[in-house]
């Protein structure tokens, strides 16, 4: 029971959240004792409480979940694990998350229930629209990275939540296109949405968020204003890395049909994996050394 309790939770999705940590980096405040232990208790609560999510998606989505050559193995499911001790772990997790928010600051709480509110909305109605279903993904990221900035107190940068938008939508889009040639003819009969969907829609969709993260991404790091705040006009640097990666996945999406779980892709990946740890790396340098 424990076990199927783990998988349903998903520790590996965690790693999402790790967007939260960009409010701490970009601001020139890692360095702040204080205010990066407040980013680990924001990333702790928000895993909490998208474990819950998750758990809440996976219940919603049972039946589903049975017609996916992927999905039927949750243990939800599969039936391993009851419905009435799935929603237990869900009161239990958003206590949890929700009340670790609430430790934080009061603004990081409202953010959060705002967050939970939001995936629930999207649980039952966003995902059934189309092209909305990606976009309220995206936004989700966004909610998580602007969550960031409010745990330390400082402003969210118009550039972050842009450029978490838009990776977020190349992702998006590339996990629809995935599920569309994973499941063929049977697409439907997991998520109805995806009749909506073509490969060469969301070829197009991909190919317009590819040129907006990499020239977005450019221009924020041209940006004087970015400069200024930064103390530093030499994070043009990491340009190639965050290329490179974009390059590789769409490698992955269209030559090895991979791109169904980004978290998947990051942790198999090695020269995606190598490629986020040197733009870490690279941008700790530049804003810190």
């Amino acid at each position: 029971m424990f076990t199927a309790i783990i998988k349903t939770i998903r520790p590996p999705q965690w790693l999402k959240n790790l967007i939260l940590f960009a409010g701490l980096l970009f601001a020139g405040e890692l360095m702040i004792q204080e205010h990066a232990l407040l980013a680990v208790w924001a990333f702790a609560s928000f895993c909490l409480i998208s474990s819950a999510i998750y758990t809440f998606n996976d219940i919603i989505d049972r039946e589903k979940d049975r017609n996916h050559p992927v999905k039927k193995e949750r243990p939800i499911a599969k039936g391993e694990l009851s419905i009435e001790l799935a929603y237990s772990v869900i009161v239990v997790l958003l206590a949890a998350g929700l009340g670790l928010a609430y430790t934080i600051n009061l603004m990081f709480f409202y953010i959060a229930v705002g967050f939970v509110s939001f995936n629930i909305i999207y649980s039952l109605f966003l995902k059934k629209i189309v092209i909305v279903d990606v976009m309220s993904i995206a936004i989700s990221f966004v909610i998580r990275a602007y969550a960031g900035a409010l745990a330390i107190d400082v402003p969210a940068s118009k550039w972050l939540i842009i450029n978490t938008l838009l990776l977020a939508l190349f992702l998006g889009f590339g996990k629809r296109r995935h599920e569309i040639l994973l499941l063929e003819g049977n697409a439907s009969d997991h998520r109805k949405i995806l009749d909506k969907y073509s490969p060469y829609l969301l070829d197009q969709l991909i190919g317009v968020v590819t040129a907006s993260v990499v020239v977005m991404y450019m221009l924020y790091t041209f940006s004087s204003e970015v400069s200024t705040k930064l103390g530093t006009e030499n994070l043009f640097i990491t340009i190639p890395f965050v290329v490179y990666g974009i390059f590789r996945y769409l490698y992955l999406i269209h030559k090895e049909e991979k791109g169904g779980s980004p978290t998947s892709v990051l942790l198999t990946d090695k020269p995606i994996l190598a490629t986020v740890i040197l733009w870490i790396i690279t941008v700790c340098y530049v804003l810190y050394m």
